[in-house]
């Protein structure tokens, strides 16, 4: 009796000691996730560096964002993101106080705080039509009132108060044929004087009145030459232009309203000079520099008629614009990229031979060349002038140098990811010291006493600090070998600046970084764009001696021609192991489920002429694809001509293009959607490496549905010509989307719905036998999300549970899908609050764990939602039997639950995808969210059912085991005294 009563006090202490946890807790946070803010491309930067207020810089990327950085440690103080349809034009700081924006092609002008970001003003800039953006604040004027900001854009000249952001003139340009070049402004001048062309052979220029637009001269002078490009302004009155050859120079001065041209051939000021000539933005003051080719040369201007060529180097070079140093006086720096270094000069613009600066510095080859330089004074202990260059270098990074070294530097080309895909780490195999056994157990003691005493409430703010740091340490999240469980492995991503990262899912830390040379810009290569990241060799455990590599594909222009390019990487050292350059174009990679001997994976490169192209080029990878030529079959998607096509192999190519790894191809169907009435918007597949458990799936009353699993449908999303336009533009009689379900091995449609008066964009994701879209619907003016579930009716003989469990079934009989499938669908709507920018599903490695849908709304956020609230079976009043199966009550809206958002209180500012990657652990998935920002966590979307947490305190556990086991002895040993006592009776 009273061994029993120590087992259930036992079982009672174990329990207790599990203490699940339902949340997550404040000293939990960066434990299984992280959060990095990035910017993205530089393109313009203004320094704010007076001596009251914190020295800072404010910056515009390529990615809208607006933001102000820390000048000494590169920090974010704060940013704004505008959002991908309003691009920043132009920015300045005026009043000293804030921060001016031009945005939206000229038509929205703000103004923010400079110290904490917060938003001041707004005005709304229209104009008769769209035409180039001009941005001039001028800073001269001394009644505050007056100080205004000359913006010229959509085709009107305004000056806008930078007080209030009030309209104060305008000047429209709507009867002329004007081209807007540039807007100057003399300083210390009321005179703005607006040039530009009329056509491709007339120079205009206007003088208009600073103070209240009053037009106060217009005079215009015909070039029988032409122009070609932007022109350079080089003073106040005198810009410089290229003829329509490219291979003269004009300085074209309009010097008291009077227009004169003056020609200089280029062969006169460069002798070996060839090709047309392009020039380089400036505003240094009397300098200007041309490009030929990939030579560089910087042209001093004397006079409109004398241009004396003051350098001409090979080199890459970047020219920064001018900066005021003192009254009458403009610095400007020169940047040019020399193997692995840079070199900075910094010269005064009336001085060409003299530097105030020259300083050299080492520079990673992975950056790639200098893009941009934006440079700021500082006055020295010894009241000379120092210089610090802000630098924008290929691979979109961001360092500031000063005194010959980097003071800081910006991986901000992560905020443009374009690709992701994984990799695991290598095997720990090196063995352990019995110091480090001794070591490692004295502080797994250490820690689990640390936590005894906080569960018994006696720790100290010491103890409990030491218990979080010891937490994070011995976490090993960061460490570069696989785990267990599966939570370490390797993220790599793909930017458009066509470099790779390695971030370790740990702790996002970069790995590794490389710039490839295949997307490099080159003579060969002007134009390169990288497209898709590949798994190529995955080696498993008996050819552990091999590196896991990934392959990137990318090609060398825009268009659908453009040839193509192959690197291969090394994920572990990212080294680029080889790259090849395609004589053939990339119009479609299609991954095939077959692999070599050495664990290198199959693709198959469609190209423009719908010849497809085998690699790798290897005798064995040629001998297993024409074993399963006749199982390879594909699909193609014309968006814009509304045809979606099936493929199959024909043979080995003929004609100039016959190799050993091209093949023709033939096509099998296809499906054509009238132009007038049908716009393809979305098309979506299952994944190809996705797991399903199990076919059968149990419902109420113990019957079993069979799942119609295949990986060659595909969702396709329609919407009525009038209704592929934003929302609200269109009523709804005149708006539909139409779904569909097709077949593309047969091209067989196999269902169909219409949802009437309901538009894009459309949203979806496709797992296992469902699939879930989201759109608005124009009657409801809400945004709605559908679920269609297919399901095989051809087992419909096997719907008892107990012939699944006996084996006594058919579902090993094989199927063919050129046999017409039995199948019903079942589909469902519901509303749901927020607008979505990508959506996604979980993945676990064997499939087991129930799905949550990933869901990235309008606010950056990822909400995790349980699959069961968009199960089609849903009713208003369940039975007991659906009751007990899971089913949920049905709403007409799904919940939004505010613990169920997987970036807690962080958003993912510009948002773009979901990545889920399954661990080993199967209740863990990883998720990865990338925009301008990136997010990694893990998710149990079943609670972690497989493992105990990592709070779970063993210490406590042994404890319990000692004292029941003493407790167990010295009863065992009372109860045998007793009894032997009784025997002697």
């Amino acid at each position: 009796m009273a061994i029993r009563s120590f087992l259930i006090l036992f079982i009672l202490f174990f329990f207790s000691s599990l203490n699940p946890i339902l949340s997550l807790y404040e000293d939990q946070v960066g434990l299984v996730d992280w959060h990095q803010q990035y910017l993205g491309k530089v393109k313009q930067a203004v320094f704010h560096t007076h001596k009251t207020g914190r020295k800072r810089v404010v910056v515009s990327t390529e990615e809208n964002v607006v933001a102000s950085l820390d000048l000494g440690q590169g920090e974010i103080f704060w940013r704004h993101v505008l959002g991908s349809n309003d691009v920043i034009d132009g920015i300045d700081i005026a009043l000293g106080k804030y921060v001016i924006t031009l945005s939206s092609g000229g038509s929205i002008l703000r103004a923010w705080n400079l110290p904490d970001g917060q938003m001041v003003w707004e005005s709304s800039l229209r104009g008769p039509k769209h035409s180039k953006s001009l941005f001039l604040v001028r800073t001269n004027l001394k009644i505050e009132k007056d100080n205004i900001v000359i913006i010229f854009s959509n085709g009107r000249l305004n000056a806008v108060s930078c007080m209030d952001g009030e309209v104060l003139w305008e000047k429209d340009f709507e009867g002329e044929s004007l081209k807007v070049q540039q807007v100057i402004q003399p300083p210390g001048s009321n005179l703005i004087y607006v040039v530009g062309f009329a056509s491709s052979s007339l120079f205009e220029m206007y003088q208009i009145n600073a103070l209240n637009g009053e037009l106060l001269k217009h005079e215009s002078a015909a070039f029988s030459g032409g122009f070609l490009g932007e022109v350079s302004p080089v003073f106040s009155e005198t810009v410089v232009a290229l003829d329509s050859t490219g291979l003269i120079l004009l300085t074209i001065s309009f010097q008291n309203g009077k227009i004169s041209f003056h020609q200089m051939p280029i062969s006169n000021l460069v002798k070996d000079s060839f090709g047309p000539a392009k020039i380089i933005p400036s505003s240094v003051t009397g300098i200007f520099a041309i490009k030929m080719n990939a030579v560089t040369i910087v042209i001093r201007v004397k006079d409109e008629s004398k241009l004396e060529v003051v350098e001409k180097t090979n080199h890459e070079t970047s020219i920064s614009d001018a900066l005021s140093i003192s009254e009458g006086q403009q610095a400007f720096a020169l940047v040019q990229h020399a193997s692995h270094e840079i070199h900075l000069r910094v010269k005064l613009a009336h001085n060409w031979d003299d530097n105030l600066l020259k300083e050299s510095v080492k520079m990673d080859q992975h950056r790639g060349l200098v893009h941009k330089v934006y440079i700021n004074n500082y006055i020295r202990t010894d009241k000379s002038y120092g210089f610090r260059a802000l630098i924008v270098m290929e691979d979109h990074s961001l360092l500031l140098l000063q005194q010959g070294e980097i003071v800081w530097s910006r991986e901000d080309g992560l905020a443009s990811i374009i690709d992701v895909t994984t990799s695991e780490l290598p095997v720990e195999r090196d063995g352990v010291s019995v110091a480090k056994v001794e070591h490692n157990l004295f502080e797994w003691l250490k820690g689990h006493m640390l936590k005894l005493k906080g569960t018994l409430m006696l720790a100290s703010p010491q103890d409990i600090a030491a218990i979080q740091s010891m937490r994070l340490k011995n976490s090993e999240k960061s460490k570069m070998t696989r785990d267990h469980n599966g939570f370490r492995k390797l993220l790599i991503v793909l930017t458009r600046a066509g470099k790779l990262f390695a971030l370790h899912t740990g702790d996002g830390h970069i790995v590794w970084s490389h710039l490839l040379q295949s997307l490099q810009k080159s003579k060969v290569c002007q134009h390169p764009i990288g497209l898709n990241l590949y798994k190529w060799q995955v080696p498993h455990h008996h050819a552990m001696d091999e590196n896991p590599s990934v392959l990137v594909i990318g090609k060398c222009g825009p268009s659908s021609d453009a040839p193509g390019a192959l690197s291969f990487v090394d994920t572990y050292t990212g080294k680029e192991l080889s790259s090849l350059s395609l004589v053939h174009s990339v119009a479609q990679v299609i991954p095939l489920p077959y692999t070599d001997s050495t664990e290198q994976c199959l693709h198959l490169l469609i190209d423009a002429d719908k010849h497809a192209h085998l690699y790798p080029k290897t005798p064995e990878a040629i001998s297993i694809f024409e074993r399963e030529f006749s199982n390879i079959y594909w699909y193609s998607v014309e968006d814009d001509n509304g045809i979606i096509k099936g493929h199959a192999l024909r043979g080995k190519c003929t004609g100039e293009v016959a190799d050993e790894v091209c093949f023709d191809t033939r096509e099998l169907w296809s499906i054509v959607f009238p132009s007038e009435s049908e716009k393809i918007i979305a098309t979506v597949t299952r994944k190809l490496n996705e797991v399903v458990h199990t076919q059968a799936k149990v419902i109420a009353d113990q019957e079993v549905m069979y799942k119609y699993i295949s990986r060659n449908l595909l969702f396709v999303a329609t919407v009525a010509l009038k209704g592929s336009v934003e929302i609200g533009s269109v009523t709804p009689e005149e708006s539909w989307l139409v779904a569909y379900l097709i077949d593309t091995v047969t091209g067989r449609i196999l269902h169909q719905v219409t949802h009437h008066g309901s538009q894009g964009p459309v949203h979806a994701v496709f797992s296992e036998n469902w699939v879930v879209y989201h759109y608005f619907n124009l009657k409801a003016h809400r945004y709605e999300m559908s679920v269609i579930e297919i399901y095989d009716q051809s087992r419909a003989d096997n719907k008892d549970v107990w012939k699944l469990v006996l084996g006594k079934h058919n579902l090993t009989s094989p199927i063919s899908l050129y046999s017409r499938p039995d199948v019903i669908t079942k589909s469902q709507s519901y509303f749901f609050t927020h607008s979505v920018k990508a959506i996604a599903v979980t993945s676990t490695t064997k499939g087991i764990t129930s799905k949550q849908l990933l869901i990235g709304t309008i606010g950056d956020q990822v909400l995790a939602l349980d699959k069961r609230f968009l199960d089609p079976r849903r009713t208003v009043n369940p039975t007991q039997a659906e009751k007990e199966e899971g089913i949920i009550p049905l709403t007409d809206s799904l919940p939004i639950i505010p613990q169920s958002y997987v970036t807690h209180a962080l958003r993912v500012e510009g948002l773009r995808g979901i990545i889920t990657v399954p661990a080993k652990l199967e209740s863990t998935t990883l998720v990865f969210a990338h925009g301008v920002d990136l997010f990694f966590t893990q998710l149990a979307p079943s609670r972690t059912y497989d493992s105990l947490t990592d709070d779970f305190n063993y210490a406590l556990l042994l404890i319990t085991i000692v004292a029941l086991l003493a407790a167990i002895f010295v009863t065992w040993t009372l109860s045998e005294r007793k009894e032997l006592q009784e025997n002697w009776r």
